[in-house]
């Protein structure tokens, strides 16, 4: 398996505990959830079942029956449950009867969401199991669903049988730069951190789009089958992307949509102003639930309170869905390549960039040799006016050493040169910085780029440390 180090970890953890888990794993779709419990567990699963999407509870009862006949050794048939209170006494005798196990047998139920459907009473059901009997078995229960606004409001907060009953969660996260590259290097061996980069940038660390890669293609290649022909598997993702994991997607699209236009980030009221939406609880529960799959990230400003926070599109495969694919034909031509010579690349390129640097800040800090050193990490904006010109930090990182990094994000396709007026501009930024934020700290002009710099007088001035992008494929886990 590649990567998933920390999630293993706890997998293992719960499998050798001295009492029953229940784990409650969330993720975004495609992102490899029921392939990391089903490939780490293997034959220590006793039963799995997985719900059926748009079924009712009849279908899902007399499936869930037929699986067990599967799973069970012998050869019976097992009655179709009248309802899950019988189904779960059912699984209940089929494990109270297994034969000795060598560590504790697994139960796995997939696409929870689609389980429950209205009025089955599976939850329940799932919850008076779980405190009547399961608890008491020294058994792993897994529960997983891809519907993640489902996830967090039935499983994660829930208020009935379940309220306080999960010992265990995992959000399953997309591949970092490091496990992508691994994943790559089983199908194309050959290709370079600068291809596997570009490759990130359009459709990110997601399991099941990487599975379409072929050998022999260039990152523009694959990117251009996948994305831009006619039958591309990533033609159409966005909206059934969004519908399988949100109820009233719509709302998140209108988010999403606004994010992806505005490259610092937007505010709350900001995001108010441009979707239309209203504030309250609502708003709140849409922006967590787009956090936890992954898909934007929320930034507090250095120096300010959780209410000024900015919220970023970061999902690399919706900011290039919204940047290039929507609107446009289906070709058989190159398409890409013929985008990728355009103006809105390189402005689409520079801000993805960042995403992933920001995401990555672990790698980064690792290059920097400051792991050991607590650190807070946010950003910085100024708004100029006519006198003065306003900047941003996309990356700040404060240090408990008494030391701040401004983060610099460049993609270039060689060695980057610093100019006369780069190199005056890096001087006022620290410098406005040091004045504005009123900070005794030692301010470090940090660079991360892809090749590095081609040093000079100027570079030399105002370049602290430079970072190649080769230093963020170094982790299998993102920062917090």
């Amino acid at each position: 398996m590649i990567g998933r180090k920390q999630e293993r970890q706890k997998l293992d953890y719960l499998l050798f505990s001295n009492k029953s888990e229940l784990l409650a794993i969330i993720g975004r779709r495609r992102v490899g959830k029921t392939y990391l419990i089903k490939e780490h567990f293997k034959e220590k699963i006793v039963f799995d079942f997985t719900g059926t999407q748009n079924a009712n509870k009849t279908n899902q009862l007399k499936k869930f029956a037929l699986k067990l006949d599967q799973f069970h050794s012998k050869a019976i048939r097992h009655a179709v449950p009248v309802d899950w209170a019988e189904a779960f006494s059912q699984l209940k005798y089929y494990v109270q009867n297994l034969p000795p196990q060598e560590t504790k047998p697994v139960i796995f139920f997939d696409e929870v969401p689609w389980i429950d459907s209205r009025r089955s009473g599976f939850l329940k059901e799932l919850g008076y199991w779980w405190n009547d009997w399961a608890s008491y078995q020294n058994i792993v229960v897994v529960i997983c669903g891809s519907a993640a606004s489902w996830m967090i409001e039935k499983v994660v907060n829930n208020k009935g049988g379940l309220h306080n009953r999960i010992t265990e969660y995992i959000y399953l996260r997309p591949f970092t730069l490091a496990e992508v590259k691994r994943y790559i290097h089983t199908i194309n061996p050959v290709m370079d951190n600068y291809q596997i980069l570009q490759l990130y940038m359009s459709i990110g660390g997601i399991p099941h789009y990487l599975q379409h890669i072929r050998k022999g293609e260039s990152a523009t290649q694959i990117i251009n089958r996948i994305c831009f022909k006619k039958d591309g598997i990533l033609r159409n993702e966005f909206n059934n992307l969004y519908a399988a994991l949100f109820e009233g997607h719509e709302r998140h699209i209108s988010i999403v949509k606004a994010l992806s236009t505005k490259w610092k980030g937007l505010t709350r009221k900001e995001i108010i102003k441009y979707t239309g939406l209203s504030n309250g609880g609502n708003l709140t529960k849409i922006l967590t639930e787009l956090k936890t799959s992954s898909f934007i990230m929320e930034i507090i400003p250095f120096g300010k309170k959780k209410k000024d926070a900015l919220y970023r599109l970061v999902d690399e495969y919706s900011l290039f869905y919204l940047s290039f694919i929507d609107g446009n034909r289906p070709g058989e031509q190159d398409i890409w390549l013929q985008n990728s010579q355009r103006h809105n690349y390189k402005i689409w390129r520079g801000y993805s960039f960042e995403n992933i640097c920001i995401k990555h800040v672990e790698a980064i800090k690792l290059a920097l040799g400051i792991t050991g050193i607590q650190t807070e990490v946010s950003g910085y904006q100024s708004f100029g006016n006519s006198d003065i010109e306003g900047f941003q930090i996309d990356l700040l990182i404060d240090r408990a050493d008494n030391s701040i990094n401004l983060c610099e994000m460049k993609f270039y396709n060689s060695e980057l040169t610093i100019t006369k007026e780069d190199a005056e501009k890096l001087r006022r930024r620290r410098t406005r910085f040091q004045e504005i934020s009123k900070t005794k700290k030692t301010i470090f002009n940090t660079l991360i780029t892809t090749y590095g710099l081609n040093a000079n007088q100027h570079s030399f001035s105002q370049v602290d440390q430079c970072i190649t992008m080769d230093a963020l494929f170094v982790l299998d886990h993102f920062g917090s």
